[in-house]
């Protein structure tokens, strides 16, 4: 009997876990850049060639908005955010065939800074059954994933002091354990860790100040200690996940705007910026309990706008204005190759291929290359259909055998199950 009782149990719970629109998988992307915030696929294979076309279409979304937000997707949803009318949304569609399940308003709709680039910037994060968001001008909100119901809303400027930046807040939150961590930026703490299910103020960062920038934190553990990484206009600091003290910050100059998100390994942290900066490999050491950030290198090979850059084994692989598509040493930071046969734009890795989109307004290709160091390898091209005629600036994201292309109002899925 008590056998019985413990299957009809379990049976129970599994059976419940299968209709929640949250349940996390192996094939989710539940974040800004995947599971790891490292622009990589949990997908362990895909199409290592593309038909002439591309691959096939599965399904195109209409409705989205306007905005650059990429997508987040988890169980049988996909969450994105962007601009209707006078105001912006967070919206939730069907996996499986792009229709809307749901839109719940985030905040103000509009563009931030020169340029009038309207619209979301930042990626959705799911976790625990709730989503979480940043408007361009510092809503944020916690929402219940099934059914879009307001949990919690928080203001990174009314509520924590931060400045809007030129081009509009544009961080993807960071979920770590029982607390969310954002950067408002500004003199009482640049970051904020929040209790995720509350959104009452655990801490902030009150010895770093740093104004926020554009790019999103990471968590890593160096010498069994975890930390928070972010990168601003003028450092780089690793942030005790507990209290919000300041474990390490390397000063580092930016300019005009710094965007991409760091990237980790082995003790080593690296972070690159456009407008002419460059990048930087820091190597992080711990003695006696405190650490210390020491400049590996810092060059101009890799000069990455906002497309973003992915390591994969020992080398980095991006766009760097004014000299194409790179690949890069992690350890010595020298080029190993150089191409311009694709434009500037962002990349996404899978199953030991690298997906290359381009930014152009029109003729937007979408390429296909192996992640090799050997050279520059294209194995498949198309040109986007249905292209806005604004910048084709949201990552792609491949998750589930399936490749998915947000453009403003648009949201296009392929197969690419390899």
């Amino acid at each position: 009997m008590k056998q019985h009782r413990k299957l009809v149990s379990v049976v129970s719970v599994l059976a419940a876990l299968a209709f929640l629109p949250h349940a996390a998988a192996a094939a989710d992307w539940p974040q800004w850049r995947g599971p790891n915030r490292d622009g990589k696929s949990p997908d362990a294979s895909m199409l290592k060639t593309w038909p002439a076309g591309g691959p096939q279409l599965a399904w195109k979304a209409t409705g989205l908005g306007l905005g650059y937000a990429s997508v987040a997707v988890v169980g049988d949803r996909i969450y994105t955010a962007g601009d209707r009318g006078g105001d912006n949304f967070v919206i939730a569609l069907n996996r499986a065939d792009g229709k809307e399940a749901w839109a719940a308003r985030l905040g103000k709709s509009g563009a931030p800074g020169w340029g009038g680039f309207a619209g979301v910037r930042g990626t959705p994060t799911v976790e625990g059954g709730h989503v979480y968001a940043v408007g361009q001008y510092g809503e944020f909100v916690c929402l219940d994933a099934g059914t879009g119901k307001e949990v919690w809303r928080k203001h990174f400027v009314e509520d924590f002091g931060g400045k809007l930046p030129e081009w509009g807040f544009s961080e993807s939150a960071l979920v770590d354990g029982d607390q969310v961590v954002v950067t408002p930026g500004g003199s009482k703490g640049a970051l904020v860790a929040l209790d995720k299910k509350t959104g009452s103020l655990r801490w902030r960062s009150k010895d770093f100040t740093d104004e926020a920038q554009y790019s999103s934190v990471i968590k890593e553990t160096i010498a069994g200690v975890p930390q928070y990484i972010q990168l601003t206009m003028a450092s780089v600091v690793g942030i005790s996940p507990k209290d919000g003290s300041v474990l390490w910050r390397a000063p580092r100059r930016g300019a005009t705007a710094v965007i991409p998100t760091p990237i980790y390994k082995d003790s080593h942290v690296y972070v690159t910026s456009g407008y002419g900066i460059g990048c930087n490999l820091f190597k992080i050491t711990e003695s006696g309990g405190k650490f210390s950030a020491e400049q590996v290198y810092a060059n101009k090979v890799m000069k990455n706008h906002h497309g973003g850059v992915v390591l994969v084994g020992n080398h980095l692989y991006g766009h760097s204005d004014s000299v194409g598509w790179v690949c890069q040493e992690f350890a010595s930071g020298k080029s190993v190759w150089e191409e311009k046969k694709v434009g500037k734009g962002a990349i996404t890795y899978a199953g030991g291929m690298l997906v290359l989109r381009e930014e152009k307004k029109k003729g937007s290709n979408v390429v296909l290359i192996e992640a090799t160091a050997a050279g520059f390898k294209e194995t498949g091209r198309f040109e986007q259909p249905d292209q806005s005629g604004k910048e084709a600036w949201p990552h792609p994201v491949i998750v589930g055998g399936r490749l998915y292309l947000r453009d403003q109002d648009v949201l296009l899925c392929y197969d690419v199950k390899g």
